[in-house]
């Protein structure tokens, strides 16, 4: 199979809003093709160039991709901008604006090559060499999907969902099988070797690679959850990073929900979790703690397991501090100390535990952990460089590493305190303790429920409302992307301080698609400067915005952030001099964090 072939399969799937077709097209090139450029094609069609588990990464930024299409087609920053606001995507660029060769022949196992070279290779320069070579061999549709692959992501509506559908009308497999294979594995190319060989059932769970995370989905009132089941088990929910902990042989790695390793941001943790005397997959929520400030986090009529004694948790602010660094320092460590908030356990004792209902897989999870506290202290394995682990051995009471805040030995994993809700007075109550406590709102789970990774049901609820919302100024606004490629949809805003507006924010969603097409007239009309994909603008649009949280940050002139903030509509009934003040901001700041 040809490159050139893989690329026109992509076209014609591209070609159909049809997700039957899309999932027939791409199982017919899967049968047609010998088994080991399936399984290269597979990981393509998933939009990556190597399986999720090897964690190879070809490390060619979108500053190096557009600096080498420049170059390669000889078209100016500003002709090659034209193209992008057209297509939305690199990869469509490539296709239009590269010469190309009328033919190359390419195999898929020869892009294969190339790619592991580029990921072998160090630095920038000798990466680019790499990928200009093998676009200069490529038709300018090969090389449109090339750099679609490199960017990570085909846009051609075909999900890695629906390259497991297509595995399983390829080779006649069970879908549930071919689901459970690539869930375990981590790898739709190894999935479909297994397919093609009849040998699904042999798929074992790979530890150290991070399976996807079961979602919640967002809820408005106590009665609303309690209309999908009763006598709900209630958590906090907490502001943190939701974690998997991987534990195995003394080795432990840390996996955000992106599925990134986040080990080397919280080097404190690993020592504990090494302690635990089998292998684990512990689900959870690292959380900024203060154990100096006492805390009612018991839930109430001794319903709580192993709550927490003392402490509560940060704001998110001080946790993104210690978020994507190689190396925290001991002035975070004592600053922003943390905690593993565990809730669920994904694997334990050699069994995968995910068909379980939630119940069972509590009174595992309070085994493991009562098991981790008598645990004796082991040598920590790790992938970290030796300067970013706390490494120890020797016996010890189960705590974890010496906390470097005043040196006391706190405990750094705990079983997140839960309750059980049998009436929408109990939830309401919950509520207003978690928010008391600084915390988001509920998470409120049916007992009867599996672990079902990757999907957002009704199991899993989340109840939390927004902490207040302002009036803002648009200052500036950006192209979208996908079915928002030609209109403009990410809108920066702005609050006044004094006389002058300072950007506090960007949003992109809220609006209907009527609404953003208008605006984009609007705001075509009354740029101030063209940035290319960027567009400043005069400062006359009121909108109001909604948001979880506010942050201390210097991201913006403000000074402040706001997370998850969201339109809620827009004011065409204020004038911009109407819009909040950096007045407004402080006091709500002061309101969330205590003044």
């Amino acid at each position: 199979m040809t490159m050139l072939q893989f690329s026109e399969t992509c076209e014609a799937i591209a070609g159909t809003t049809k997700k039957l077709e899309k999932i027939s097209i791409a199982g017919a090139y899967l049968r047609a093709a010998p088994v080991e450029e399936a399984a290269i094609a597979a990981l393509y069609f998933s939009g990556s160039p190597f399986p999720a588990y090897v964690e190879t990464t070809l490390q060619l930024g979108g500053s190096i991709l557009w600096k080498l299409i420049a170059e390669l087609s000889g078209k100016s920053e500003a002709e090659l901008s034209q193209i992008y606001k057209k297509h939305g995507d690199a990869g469509a660029v490539a296709g239009e604006a590269l010469p190309g060769r009328t033919a190359s022949g390419l195999r898929l196992t020869s892009v294969q090559q190339t790619f592991s070279e580029i990921a072998a290779a160090r630095g920038p320069t000798p990466k680019a060499s790499l990928l200009r070579a093998l676009l200069e061999q490529s038709t300018a549709l090969e090389a449109k999907y090339i750099v679609k692959i490199v960017s990570g992501d085909l846009r051609i509506g075909l999900k890695e969902s629906l390259v497991e559908d297509a595995i399983a009308k390829a080779f006649e497999a069970p879908l549930d099988q071919i689901k459970r294979a690539n869930m375990l594995l981590g790898d739709i190319a190894e999935t479909l070797r297994l397919a093609a060989a009849a040998k699904l059932k042999e798929a074992r769970l790979r530890l150290f690679h991070p399976i996807d995370f079961m979602l919640a989905s967002p809820i408005d009132s106590a009665e609303e959850a309690l209309s999908y089941f009763e006598n709900a088990s209630v958590e906090d929910k907490y502001d943190g990073i939701r974690a998997q902990a991987h534990v195995g042989g003394g080795e432990v790695r840390i996996f955000s929900r992106t599925r990134d390793e986040i080990s080397q941001s919280f080097p404190e943790l690993l020592p504990a979790l090494a302690s635990l005397p089998s292998d684990a997959i512990l689900d959870g929520e690292i959380v900024a703690w203060d154990f100096a400030k006492s805390s009612s986090a018991q839930p109430s009529e001794g319903e709580a397991n192993n709550a927490l004694v003392t402490g509560r948790a940060m704001p998110f602010s001080k946790l993104q501090q210690r978020l994507g660094r190689k190396k925290v320092s001991e002035i975070l460590l004592r600053s922003v100390p943390v905690v593993f908030l565990v809730f669920d356990v994904i694997y334990a004792r050699e069994e995968l535990l995910i068909g379980r209902p939630l119940r069972e897989r509590a009174e595992i999870l309070d085994s493991v952990l009562r098991e981790l506290a008598l645990a004796p202290r082991r040598e920590i394995v790790s992938r970290l460089t030796a300067q970013s682990v706390f490494s120890f051995s020797g016996g010890g009471d189960g705590k974890a590493a010496e906390d470097s805040n005043g040196g006391a030995g706190h405990v750094r994993v705990h079983r997140a305190p839960t309750a059980i809700a049998r009436s929408h007075e109990d939830l309401e109550r919950s509520f207003l303790a978690a928010r008391s406590r600084g915390n988001e709102g509920l998470m409120i789970k049916d007992q009867d429920s599996p672990y079902t990774p990757g999907r957002r049901g009704k199991s899993w609820l989340k109840m939390k409302r927004e902490l207040a919302t302002l009036d803002v100024v648009v200052t500036a606004v950006e192209y979208g992307h996908g079915k928002r490629i030609g209109v403009l949809s990410d809108y920066t805003f702005a609050i006044w301080d004094g006389d002058t507006l300072v950007n506090i924010g960007k949003a992109y969603s809220g609006l209907t698609d009527v609404e953003i097409a208008e605006m984009t007239k609007w705001f075509l009309a009354h740029k101030t400067k063209d940035l290319g994909l960027r567009l400043e603008v005069e400062p006359k649009i009121v909108l109001e915005v909604a948001f979880n949280n506010m942050m201390i940050s210097e991201r913006h002139e403000s000074g402040f952030a706001l997370r998850f903030p969201r339109i809620v509509r827009l004011r065409p009934d204020k004038m911009a001099e109407d819009a909040d003040t950096i007045e407004r901001v402080k006091e709500i700041y002061a309101s969330e964090h205590g003044g």
